[in-house]
């Protein structure tokens, strides 16, 4: 009797898992937009506790009026917080981002690091910036990155029962094939945005539905 792929051992549901969603998002990624390693480094500070469509909004401007680690340090910090103003908690992210351009100046010369222990003696970066500025910058695969919509569906797809970021993501490195990491990021990411939402997740139009142990909870 074949086993249901509910029961498979972990390392296959999460390759099985990936599979599936590869299939459904083939061209998954981040929906950041930025053309070099310090966009996507100051993009991804300001997603905090925001949407990726409003920080694409608030960049458009953004990085063409500030180009370069020196246009951040040296920016009046009022100034920088209007600028950044909707993305939401401006005064914290408008100080992480001058002292981190400051630090890149400093210790980096101007340039964005290329590890992940050097990315985290950044202000404002903990290890879920760290993985995708080195994924999206340099094609570095050092982790995967959790966010909100990672945790919710490693949760919900019995990855993981951690509730802690940096713990949720060892757990899905030691199920995950190390090369999965960051596409396994984008793809819950994609699947959480379209299908599994919070609140009220589309189970009977999952592709997961079959593989997932939470689905029968939703319908």
């Amino acid at each position: 009797m074949k086993t249901p792929e509910i029961y498979l051992e972990p390392k296959q549901r999460t390759q099985k898992i990936i599979e599936l969603l590869e299939k459904q998002y083939p061209n998954a990624k981040t929906a950041l937009n930025y053309t070099n390693p310090l966009e996507i480094l100051i993009a991804t500070m300001l997603s905090a506790q925001t949407t990726d469509v409003t920080v694409n909004i608030v960049t458009q401007k953004l990085f063409k009026k500030y180009r370069t680690a020196e246009d951040y340090a040296k920016a009046d910090i009022k100034e920088l917080e209007q600028d950044i103003h909707s993305t939401g908690f401006y005064h914290n992210k408008a100080r992480n981002l001058q002292k981190c351009c400051q630090l890149l100046i400093e210790k980096f010369h101007s340039q964005v690091p290329k590890t992940m222990d050097e990315l985290l003696e950044l202000p404002g970066v903990a290890r879920k910036t760290a993985n995708i500025v080195l994924y999206n910058a340099y094609g570095v695969t050092a982790g995967i990155a959790v966010d909100t919509h990672v945790t919710r569906l490693s949760a919900r797809l019995g990855l993981t029962e951690q509730k802690d970021q940096n713990k949720i993501e060892r757990d899905l490195m030691a199920i995950t094939p190390k090369e999965k990491w960051m596409k396994l990021t984008d793809l819950l990411i994609f699947h959480g945005r379209q299908i599994c939402m919070a609140k009220k997740p589309k189970c009977a139009a999952c592709v997961l539905n079959k593989i997932c142990p939470s689905a029968f909870c939703f319908d």
